[in-house]
């Protein structure tokens, strides 16, 4: 089985037709889900938030089978997680793509859970700290995309859960848990 670093590819990351669009669509359909379910693993087990479509991405080619997905296959899949609310574009043009291998609501329930695990039902925190704090490594939460954890801070503290203050700079804004 072929890896990328630790991470095992699936066995049909070295079948040439699938770095191809079928056109039948049964076929595609099926493509289609492969794919988005390795992007989707991938990007968890990596830590990846962000995929750009022009540059380069592990998964996007196989050198072993001398394969890589087009710019319009790499659309094509990133497009179908967006439609089922597994990513986003960053831009108009979709040349970036917001990897949501939890959704911005998992992400809050995350977020509760981290907190009451560390004892910050009612404490503070700063933003970097959930992100890069000892608390949160080996969590999901590290290394955290600003603008993921930012949504998922929005939700909480709209449900009164939490309120955000605002500092100087990026590196001192905090959070008060009220759970």
């Amino acid at each position: 089985m072929q890896k990328l670093g630790e991470f095992k590819l699936p066995h049909f990351f070295n079948y040439p037709p699938y770095f191809t669009l079928q056109p039948v669509r049964d076929t595609r359909e099926k493509q289609i889900q492969l794919w988005k379910d390795l992007i989707l693993d991938y990007c968890k087990t990596q830590k990846v938030f962000v995929i750009g479509l022009e540059e380069e991405f592990p998964l996007f080619s196989n050198p072993v089978i001398e394969r890589s997905l087009t710019h319009e296959a790499r659309e094509t899949f990133l497009a179908a997680l967006v439609v089922e609310g597994r990513a986003e574009w960053m831009d108009k043009n979709h040349r970036k793509c917001l990897i949501l291998w939890h959704r911005i609501q998992e992400w809050a329930e995350i977020l509760v859970q981290f907190a009451r695990d560390n004892g910050l039902e009612d404490g503070v925190v700063t933003i970097e700290e959930i992100r890069f704090g000892t608390e949160s490594q080996g969590t999901d939460l590290q290394g955290i995309d600003r603008t993921i954890l930012n949504r998922a801070l929005k939700i909480l503290e709209q449900k009164g859960k939490l309120v955000v203050f605002k500092g100087t700079s990026t590196d001192d804004e905090g959070v008060k848990f009220s759970l």
